[in-house]
C-alpha cells in the first residue's frame, strides 16, 4: 500500500489500531474511481477504510521525487493523514454505538471555516450525518486524540 509512505509515526499507530479493531483497510479501489473527489472512505457494513492515495495524490499536485527530489510533497502527505484520521474517526463512530464521542456545539465551534465546503461535500454525497462529519473533519487534525479514542472505544 502506497499511501504509508506518506503517513507519520502516530499515523502508522492509527493504522496499526484500525487492524487490531478488525478493520481492513484498503487502497485505490472502485469508490475512489466512481469519485475522483474523495481521498477516502468508510464501509461500516464491511469495516472497511479505503484511502484514495491517487485521488489525494491528483489534488494536490504530486510530484514524483525521483523526477523532481526538490519538490516538496507536504499536502500530498497532510492530504492522506487526514483521511486517514478522518475515516479514523468514523470507525471510532461506529464502535461507539454508531454515535460521536464529542458535544456537537463545542465540535463546531472548533471546526475551522475552511471545512465548511468540505463538509457540505460530504453529508450531501454520502450518508454521513451531519454530526459524524463535523467530528471527522476535527479529529482529523488530532491525531493523538484519535489514536487515544481508537483504543478507548475499539480495543
Amino acid at each position: 500500500m502506497e499511501f504509508i509512505i506518506f503517513l507519520s509515526k502516530l499515523d502508522k499507530d492509527i493504522l496499526e489500531l484500525l487492524i487490531q479493531a478488525n478493520y481492513v483497510v484498503e487502497e485505490n479501489k472502485i469508490e475512489c474511481l466512481l469519485n475522483k473527489e474523495i481521498k477516502g472512505l468508510h464501509n461500516f457494513v464491511e469495516n472497511k477504510i479505503v484511502i484514495c492515495t491517487d485521488n489525494a495524490k491528483r489534488k494536490t499536485n504530486y510530484r514524483n521525487e525521483k523526477k523532481r527530489p526538490k519538490k516538496d510533497n507536504f499536502k500530498t502527505e497532510l492530504a492522506i493523514r487526514k483521511a486517514l484520521r478522518h475515516e479514523a474517526t468514523h470507525a471510532i463512530q461506529k464502535c461507539n454505538d454508531n454515535k460521536i464521542i464529542g458535544n456537537i456545539k463545542k465540535l463546531e465551534s472548533k471546526l475551522h471555516q475552511n471545512k465548511r465546503k468540505a463538509l457540505d461535500f460530504s453529508t450531501s454525497n454520502f450518508s454521513g450525518t451531519y454530526a459524524k462529519e463535523v467530528e471527522a473533519y476535527v479529529l482529523e487534525d488530532k491525531p493523538k486524540k484519535v489514536k487515544d479514542f481508537i483504543r478507548k472505544y475499539c480495543l
